[in-house]
């Protein structure tokens, strides 16, 4: 066991505020450049014109769902791991890890099976028509074939989190966001391969870094994934479960909602409004990785000082995570409200994409209120997931998406006759009440838990 290792388990066990700091730093830094690979990716493919734009928005929601319950097992497995840091129970990590890596395999046959089977008809089911079919296939089927890439580097990093070491899951996310950024314009312009293209630098990136991943695993992590640690618990999958699950389902409402929302846009505005969206999604996705990034830090600080019994640090740990989501995200709404036309023109650089420029700028402009009331869902969502309350999390997710965000947008929109920016301006509005919601229903949990 390296010190790089201990000192990150040190970190987790110390002061709370610290820990954060310390752990959310990077990891903001190392998934923006990640998130900047999808914004990269929507420019390259944005210059294919905006039928392979709107193609790729009807199959990103199948691909979140991937990525949602692969990001949920890594969730759960900051989860228990941590939780058993904080307990100083070192054979228990172990055996929790080992845990991990099996639900990681039957997770990815799952996946790989029903979505490369059954991807025809399933995207028929979500309306795609004719004009779009080969151009989702030929993006949907390598995306999907290389699903045991994306569930091991999401579930992998979620281990290396659970033990403090985020120089190593930092190095891991920036390598394949770069490798990414490389492959991408070579393998669809160059080389010819349009969607599929880009699809296959996502998934050659991922294969990269499952290959590090794995020699880490077996190169001194703090978990020791060695055999002779393995005793098989199912109530240990039920615990990784209970929070992974939630989480998973969490991404595949949010998957939902981008389906509901495309769906509005088709009705209210025509092919090229839904192109906006997911053009303009993508950037939202970006500025909003920095309340997630402190918001996957603060599972796995939660979780530690849950685990040590420390329940007065997790209203210090909720208070300190909103502020200092706060503080960046403003600096990035700022950031985006002024360079809007400027990083619409990135998107609408090919003249058959041209018309979507001005519509992009008002999009990013408005939705700019969607990223203040971020900090008090996140950071509430994260605390339960760190104290093993997956599905208190999944209910704050429900009522600010599905109860809030899904409802107002379609009355907004289609009742009310506002078209496109009811869409818009319901899922702000949407968020806020849901984000205030769960601000106030994790405090009145922490507050019993400290009474008790």
């Amino acid at each position: 066991m390296s010190e790089n290792n201990t000192k990150g388990v040190s970190i987790l066990n110390g002061d709370p505020k610290k820990a954060i700091l310390k752990l959310s730093v990077p990891m903001i830094f190392a998934m923006f450049v990640n998130s900047l690979y999808a914004l990269v990716d929507g420019i390259w493919v944005g210059g294919l014109g905006d039928t392979s734009l709107a193609a790729i928005g009807f199959v990103n929601p199948l691909y979140l769902i991937v990525i949602g319950f692969s990001n949920g097992l890594g969730v759960g497995a900051t989860s228990i791991i941590s939780r058993y840091i904080g307990q100083h129970d070192k054979k228990q990590v172990d055996n929790a890890g080992i845990h991990v890596l099996i639900l990681i395999a039957i997770l990815s046959i799952l996946f790989t099976s029903i979505l490369v089977l059954f991807l025809p008809e399933i995207l028929r089911v979500l309306g795609v028509d004719n004009r779009l079919m080969d151009i989702c296939l030929s993006y949907g089927y390598i995306l999907f074939l290389g699903s045991i890439f994306i569930v091991f580097t999401s579930a992998g990093y979620g281990i290396l989190r659970a033990e403090g070491n985020v120089t190593k899951a930092t190095y891991g996310i920036l390598l394949g966001a770069i490798i990414n950024m490389i492959l991408d314009p070579i393998f669809i312009y160059p080389m010819g391969m349009g969607v599929f293209g880009a699809g296959l630098a996502s998934i050659l990136s991922l294969a990269f870094v499952s290959l590090l991943l794995t020699y880490w695993f077996k190169n001194g992590t703090y978990v020791d994934f060695s055999l002779k640690n393995f005793n098989f618990k199912l109530d240990l999958i039920k615990k990784i479960l209970h929070v992974g699950v939630p989480a998973g389902i969490e991404m595949l409402i949010v998957a939902f909602l981008n389906l509901f929302v495309n769906s509005i846009l088709l009705m209210v505005s025509d092919i090229q409004g839904v192109a906006v969206y997911n053009a303009g999604w993508r950037v939202v996705t970006t500025a909003i990785v920095i309340p997630m990034a402190i918001g996957v830090s603060t599972v796995a600080v939660a979780g530690a000082n849950y685990g040590a019994g420390k329940f007065e640090n997790l209203k210090i740990i909720q208070n300190y995570t909103i502020k200092f989501g706060l503080l960046i995200t403003i600096l990035m709404a700022t950031f985006i409200f002024i360079f809007a036309p400027q990083i619409s023109y990135l998107f609408a650089y090919m003249p058959e994409l041209s018309s979507i420029q001005g519509s992009m700028t008002e999009f990013l402009r408005i939705i700019c209120l969607f990223y203040f009331a971020l900090p008090f869902g996140i950071s509430s969502s994260s605390i339960f997931q760190g104290v093993g309350k997956g599905f208190s999390s999944l209910l704050i997710i429900i009522v600010r998406l599905l109860v809030l965000e899904a409802i107002l947008a379609y009355v907004l929109a289609i009742i009310f006759g506002f078209g496109q920016y009811g869409v818009y301006y319901g899922l702000i509005l949407g968020c806020w009440i849901g984000s205030i919601f769960g601000y106030f229903y994790s405090k009145l949990f922490i507050n019993e838990l400290n009474k008790k």
